[in-house]
């Protein structure tokens, strides 16, 4: 492991930690107190910041029903207190200090409704899967402390990527219409933000340590300065390591993460957050109905090597077939940081303004294989080398072997988010700013070498490049993309009595994408499809998003809203540069129209609340495959339809007891037909949207009596559509989650010690958890349509019953 980031990240934090105390040394606890009451809720310090334009009469109301909420724990954690004019919910502390500890923020939210969430593993090492009211995870914008990390491309996230659970403060969902304010570029179908617990006032080290099934491991370091004059700031490192649950191949993981926070008196304060990961996974492969029902339920990739040096004929084909799903090509090596700033400042009495300037590194990527064919020939061709690829000591014509193929991204992405909040008066609050960013992203696809066992030979793609005769890499694709994002806001919150309010809003967002792109670089012979090609691209979209809310505080425990948004998607920076057909115009950006209508209740024992919505959403792009001309190409579905319902309920039944519930009912219809281009037009008008589960319910038992704990969670999903045509199916399934922990009093120096026990999948159940490749038509079911292209979906897979335990305490 290079230990060169690693220890830029830590030495990072420390110099902003020294640097920050010795610019002032004048606060106390009373200021910081102050803050707490006086300053606007802000990204740092809460991931719910759809209460920072509330009005004086709305943050005394909401105050009100905030500590009646906070009376009743509600669902343990796993139900908020809200009062914006939409959709949201919140994930609390309380919830997440029980759930796995190295779960990721996709894990954490499993239980909200509208979400429909899953991973390929529990110990939160594989990423995660989620989807929002049908909309999938491309397609909903993402935070940490404010900062945006989606990827500034495809608007992927990698959830392993971020943070330790013991660091995350709350987790907060928009479920369909995000706030005007926030940093999104890709956000069709809602927002997601999560923000890190802010330093203690009391300094010490935490500590906690994991083992588990599969040879799971995790240590976590957590220092915490305490109160250093006006500063006060955490420094935390963990290193997570287990086994694939199927398969060969391990994971392992390490990240450092750090807050500081200066408060510069009642008004005015910065803090400063970093997240640095660095990964070196192997990846599980998605698998198909018809691979599970061959080779079983623990299926992954190929386990052996079969050596080509020497072979021909069928055992040359054999072995390739077989070293093309080798697991020690299956790579997913990745370095992060995010550095991100949130200055609060009060300019006068009436006017205060936030700044999060912030700065997004990642450089990695994923690897597979390709097929290589020796050749003593002088000639650059794609796809022949005149090195020995095989290990068989000489170079041989026409001798093949599998080679490393490394897809690798290298992002710079800096940007700012400035807002300002200015009252006018009792009633009235008006928010306005601007987001800008210029991002900088270069990917490739080049070919590498490998041992004699398989594996890499370097695995980050730094070096021993499979060449042409002129000793230039072996290249698929070189592209390089600069995003650059501008969007301004204005909302207003008119709250004329304690029963009303009112919020109206738009933003204007402009973005501009020029790429170029080089497909076979170097490759100057060969049929024409594999020679060197250059593309340029550049697109410009702009798009005026309007929102508004209306809420009803009919008394002190009922709450009725309605609220409306539209919603705007970029188009990813792949749709410029790969083919498409005339007739699909994928110069237009997705958009949404969400509505939301709903009730809350906070009351004595009981709290619930329930949503209906309704979704138009257009042009969403899709790529595909056309087996005519052997391309990758984007379409795109004119239209869907979405609605549904989410309700949730929080029952405290005694002192020590708590029911929590939520369910999620679905229908994404698709409005139209597919236009496949050489595969034909796919009957898809009136199908249900592919990985959305119609019915999701989660029912959850808990006890806490502040030192023993246990909570039984059950959940239950429908069945999924693995196709655009619905021919190919997953069952529903029920899984049971079991955790459980006592909290000890202080040994002396040993604070707060602690013992957990979680119990994954309690009854071991066997699923197809989410469709991991959705195809316009199950490979099974093209013999029914024969004039289009069928290919197998493919799933990823419930991981077993696995426990885990975990020992933590802070010292001093």
């Amino acid at each position: 492991m290079k230990r060169t980031h690693l220890s830029a990240a830590i030495a990072m934090a420390f110099y902003l930690s020294a640097g920050v105390v010795a610019a002032q040394t004048a606060s106390n606890d009373q200021a910081q107190a102050g803050q707490s009451t006086q300053q606007r809720v802000n990204a740092s310090s809460t991931s719910n910041t759809t209460t920072s334009n509330a009005t004086e009469r709305d943050v005394k109301q909401m105050s009100q029903v905030t500590v009646q909420g906070q009376s009743l724990s509600l669902g343990g954690g796993l139900m908020s207190v809200q009062i914006a004019p939409k959709a949201v919910s919140t994930i609390t502390r309380d919830a997440i200090e029980k759930a796995s500890p190295g779960s990721n923020f996709t894990q954490m939210i499993a239980t909200i409704p509208g979400v429909n969430a899953a991973t390929d593993d529990v110990t939160g090492l594989a990423n995660g899967h989620y989807s929002i009211r049908g909309y999938d995870s491309s397609d909903i914008g993402m935070t940490v402390n404010g900062a945006p990390i989606t990827d500034t491309g495809s608007y992927s996230v990698y959830a392993t990527e971020y943070g330790d659970s013991e660091n995350m403060g709350d987790i907060t969902v928009l479920q369909g219409i995000p706030d005007v304010d926030m940093p999104d570029s890709g956000a069709s179908g809602g927002h997601i933000g999560w923000a890190t617990i802010d330093p203690p006032h009391q300094g010490g080290v935490d500590f906690t340590q994991t083992i588990g099934g599969n040879d799971y491991r995790r240590t976590f370091f957590r220092l915490n300065t305490g109160d250093l004059g006006p500063v006060r700031s955490w420094l935390s490192y963990s290193d997570n390591t287990a086994d694939k649950w199927r398969g060969d191949g391990k994971m392992d993981v390490t990240k450092v993460d750090g807050k500081s926070v200066w408060t510069i008196d009642d008004n005015n304060s910065i803090s400063a957050s970093l997240q640095y990961n660095r990964e070196n996974n192997i990846a599980y492969e998605s698998v198909s109905k018809q691979q599970v029902a061959q080779n079983g339920y623990f299926t992954d990739y190929n386990t052996t090597w079969i050596p080509t040096a020497g072979l021909t004929g069928t055992a040359l084909k054999n072995a390739i077939s077989n070293d093309t799903y080798y697991y020690g090509l299956r790579t997913n090596p990745f370095r992060s940081y995010l550095f991100s700033l949130d200055g609060e400042f009060k300019l006068a009495d009436s006017l205060h303004v936030s700044v999060i300037p912030y700065f997004w590194y990642g450089n990695g990527g994923g690897g597979s294989s390709a097929t290589v064919t020796e050749s003593t020939s002088t000639a650059n061709r794609f796809g022949y080398t005149d090195t020995d690829i095989n290990n068989s000591g000489n170079v041989v014509n026409n001798s093949q072997g599998v080679v490393y193929s490394y897809s690798a991204a290298l992002t710079y992405r800096p940007g700012v988010l400035v807002k300002f909040n200015q009252d006018f008066g009792l009633d009235n609050s008006l928010e306005y700013g601007f987001w800008y960013e210029d991002s900088r992203k270069t990917q490739d696809d080049s070919y590498f070498q490998v041992n004699a066992q398989g594996t890499p030979v370097n695995l980050w793609g730094t070096g021993n490049y499979v060449v042409y005769p002129n000793g230039m890499p072996m290249t698929y694709y070189h592209e390089y993309t600069n995003t650059e994002i501008e969007k301004g806001f204005v909302t207003d919150n008119w709250t004329p009595t304690d029963q009303w309010t009112f919020t109206a809003g738009t933003a204007f967002l402009h973005a501009t994408r020029d790429a170029w792109g080089y497909d076979y670089p170097g490759s100057y012979t060969g049929s024409v499809s594999k020679q060197q090609i250059y593309t340029t691209a550049h697109g410009d979209w702009n798009k005026l998003l309007p929102t508004a809310g209306i809420k009803f505080q009919l008394n002190e425990k009922n709450q009725f809203y309605i609220g409306t948004g539209k919603t705007f998607r970029v188009p990813t920076n792949t749709v410029l540069l790969l083919n498409s057909f005339a007739s699909q115009d994928l110069s237009k950006p997705e958009t949404s129209w969400n509505t939301d209508l709903g009730w809350r209740y906070y009351g004595d024992a009981i709290s619930a609340s329930a949503d209906v919505y309704n979704s138009n959403y257009n042009n969403k792009q899709e790529s595909a495959y056309d087996n005519a001309n052997g391309q990758t190409y984007y379409t795109s579905i004119p239209r869907m339809h979405m609605r549904g319902f989410n309700g949730e309920l929080s029952y405290k039944f005694a002192p020590s007891w708590t029911v929590y519930s939520s369910y999620t009912y679905t229908k994404a219809d698709i409005v139209g037909n597919l236009n496949g281009g050489g595969n034909g037009i796919y009957l898809t008008n009136g199908r249900m949207m592919p990985d959305t589960a119609k019915n999701i319910g989660n029912l959850s038992l808990s006890y806490d009596d502040s030192h023993l704990w246990a909570e039984l969670t059950g959940r239950v999903t429908s069945q999924l559509y693995g196709d655009y045509m619905n021919t190919e199916t997953v069952g529903g399934f029920t899984t049971f989650t079991f955790n459980a922990g006592y909290r000890f009093g202080d040994w002396d120096w040993l604070k707060k010690p602690y013992i957990k026990l979680n119990v994954t999948n309690l009854t071991d159940k066997h699923a197809f958890s989410y469709v991991s490749s959705a195809q316009f038509l199950a490979a099974a079911s093209a013999k029914l349509f024969p004039s289009l292209y069928g290919s197998a979906p493919t799933y990823g897979l419930l991981q077993p019953r696995t426990y885990m335990v975990t020992v933590g305490a802070s010292f001093f």
